[in-house]
């Protein structure tokens, strides 16, 4: 019995851990980017929504991105700062409510595994602010990567080919 009481009690002091930890990955997260601010100075440059997305991995409802309905051609870029991550001529509807791409710009986007809804999810963030975009997943288009970018519109800004 007592055996078995010390096992029980190592498990649960090992398995403990403190915010402290959460925070310290936290810190060593954003300061592993080009582009790094404090969270007051986050909070000041980008709307709720963008903050929300960008710097808390917040998703923003379906199908109310402004976002969706553009077909010009042009650049989305990230919305905390300027980085190019997806061309339009690699966006499609997917029907999901949210702007799919079925490729990122080379080198611009990162990936990351979050497990938030339980399941591994493929997530990806912009590689100067460590922004969080979205997640990719792969039913996208067959007849081109197979893949597709799931990404929240207010982490994006569009610049057009020819303003």
């Amino acid at each position: 019995m007592g055996k078995r009481l010390l096992v029980f009690a190592l498990v649960i002091f090992a398995g403990c851990k403190g915010t402290s930890q959460e925070e310290k990955k936290e810190a060593e997260k954003e300061t592993s980017f080009k582009v790094n601010k404090t969270d007051a100075e986050w909070r000041a440059e980008l709307t709720d929504m963008e903050y929300y997305v960008l710097r808390k991995a917040a998703t923003e409802n379906a199908f109310s991105s402004e976002l969706l309905d553009i077909k010009e051609k042009g650049t989305y870029v990230c919305a905390g700062c300027g980085t190019p991550l997806f061309k339009s001529e690699h966006k499609f509807d997917s029907g999901t409510g949210w702007p799919s791409f079925d490729r990122e710009i080379e080198g611009n986007v990162a990936y990351d595994v979050d497990y938030k809804i339980g399941v591994a999810r493929t997530e990806e963030h912009c590689t100067v602010c460590g922004g969080h975009l979205g997640h990719v997943f792969n039913d996208g288009p067959r007849n081109t990567t197979g893949k597709r970018h799931c990404i929240n519109g207010a982490a994006l800004d569009f610049i057009p080919d020819n303003p």
